[in-house]
């Protein structure tokens, strides 16, 4: 039960539409939505942040726990959350009909999508309604109705402002490498049972484009005073790396699927990391970013709702905490970012080798990811699930080179006293009988046909076999 003192301190948006827009699976919201048609030219859009630093005092052992921690890390099969559950999920949470505290943005925004002004503020909010993705994309769609045609409006109106910004993005030089989301149906005891594929919608770049706005707002706001702040920061890509990938690409021409250029791309690309020395953000294309909006996971947007305090706010009791060397601060947390980012991919590696731990045997399709000097990493197209074709199995009458710069490797027949030292029998192999022709090329992005030989989920390793290319 808030305080009637605090509510008082606070803008009262509680008579606002709000509303949050999660995955499914979602127990904790950390943003929500308001929207208020203010006159025929122009509209308030509230971008609202759980106000998580008003629970966490600077410098508790709450507040170094989280520190310390830096993220949450989200498992296939449990969340390690950064704050304990009964402040993540319930005290700081934005569940719906309940009154909560907020750090806000409050944008007036013209017809198209022209930010006239803002209001950086306190505030206390009820979401009227906690939707999940899916549901907002049927309205969206036409198909379906929340029941308040207020509503179903303003998730149009939204929409359309979200399409807006996000093209405003991709022609000042924004990269769009969105990829599906893998996820996992497990059972009772745990175990992966299927898989399948999240495709992000305009759903999901509704409420993406107003959390990117406020983002880059409040970054905007505090970096053109020259005071210390964390960016979000996100360097120029390294120029050989580009320049061997345009190489490829003129090569290959037409040939090569849109989906290897972005995989090229990404590991081209420098890893966005926290700083006080703004570089601007590359792949968003903004001369000023930061993380403001996710809070109840995120160290940073802490700090960053601190800093907001001190600068914008004039609140100066409230920063007391702020950790002494901010640039510090910020590689500790872009430490402990990294380290959940990997242990979230090993996660998601040890259950697909559960998975296809049942499979073996099976023939899929898969496209050629990676090439190196030991052999083929093949993405199968139907799981996405990443295996090794090792290079003594591919072919062994066959000498195979790695070419590094044009990301292949290329065949060349082995003299016959080699071939039979090396050839190995009773495995069936892909050779010059069988339609391997001598110059062969595996290079990124061919599709191949592969057979699944081993799954180890301890190592997260799976092989695979060449059947065809």
């Amino acid at each position: 039960m808030l305080s009637e003192t605090e509510i008082l301190r606070r803008r009262d948006m509680r008579g606002v539409i709000t509303f949050t827009i999660d995955p499914i699976e979602a127990k904790d919201f950390d943003d929500a939505l308001s929207f208020l048609h203010e006159d025929d030219e122009t509209w308030q859009v509230g971008v609202h942040i759980a106000d998580v630093t008003h629970y966490v005092e600077p410098g508790s052992d709450l507040d170094k726990r989280a520190y310390d921690l830096g993220t949450s890390t989200y498992l296939v099969d449990r969340v390690l959350p950064m704050l304990p559950e009964e402040l993540s999920n319930d005290l700081c949470s934005l569940n719906p009909h309940e009154d909560k505290l907020c750090m806000s943005v409050i944008f007036t925004l013209s017809r198209d999508a022209q930010v006239l002004k803002y209001k950086v503020c306190r505030t206390v909010i009820n979401s009227d309604y906690r939707f999940h993705y899916g549901e907002v994309q049927s309205i969206l769609d036409g198909q379906s109705s929340s029941g308040s045609p207020e509503l179903d409006s303003a998730l149009v109106t939204l929409n359309g402002f979200a399409r807006t910004l996000r093209q405003q993005r991709m022609t000042a030089g924004a990269l769009d490498l969105e990829q599906d989301e893998l996820c996992f149906q497990l059972d009772e005891e745990g175990n992966p049972v299927d898989i399948w594929f999240h495709k992000a919608t305009e759903a999901n770049h509704l409420i993406e484009e107003f959390m990117l706005l406020a983002n880059r707002t409040i970054a905007t706001h505090i970096g053109k005073t020259n005071k210390p702040m964390v960016y979000r920061v996100h360097d120029k890509p390294d120029t050989e790396k580009l320049e061997n990938l345009e190489r490829f690409r003129r090569q290959m021409g037409d040939n090569v699927p849109a989906q290897t250029l972005d995989m090229l791309l990404v590991r081209a690309m420098a890893k966005a990391v926290y700083s006080t020395h703004n570089i601007g953000h590359y792949g968003l294309a903004f001369p000023f970013y930061t993380h403001f909006t996710s809070p109840i996971r995120r160290y940073p947007d802490m700090m960053v709702h601190r800093l907001v305090a001190q600068y914008i706010l004039g609140e100066r009791v409230r920063t007391k905490g702020l950790p002494p060397d901010l640039e510090e601060a910020c590689r500790h947390c872009s430490d402990a970012e990294q380290a959940a980012a990997m242990a979230e991919r090993d996660s998601q590696k040890e259950m697909l080798c559960r998975y296809m731990s049942s499979h073996i045997g099976e023939e899929h399709e898969g496209t050629i990811v990676n090439v190196t000097d030991f052999g083929l990493f093949v993405q199968l197209n139907d799981s996405h699930a990443e295996g090794l074709v090792h290079i003594r199995t591919i072919c062994p009458d066959h000498y195979l080179t790695f070419d590094e710069k044009n990301f292949c490797l290329r065949t060349t027949p082995a003299p016959e006293h080699t071939r039979r030292r090396r050839g190995r029998a009773g495995r069936k192999k892909i050779n010059a009988e069988e339609g391997l022709a001598e110059g062969h090329v595996f290079t990124l992005g061919d599709q191949v046909r592969v057979r699944i030989m081993r799954a180890d989920a301890e190592k997260r390793q799976i092989d695979f076999e060449l059947i065809d290319t």
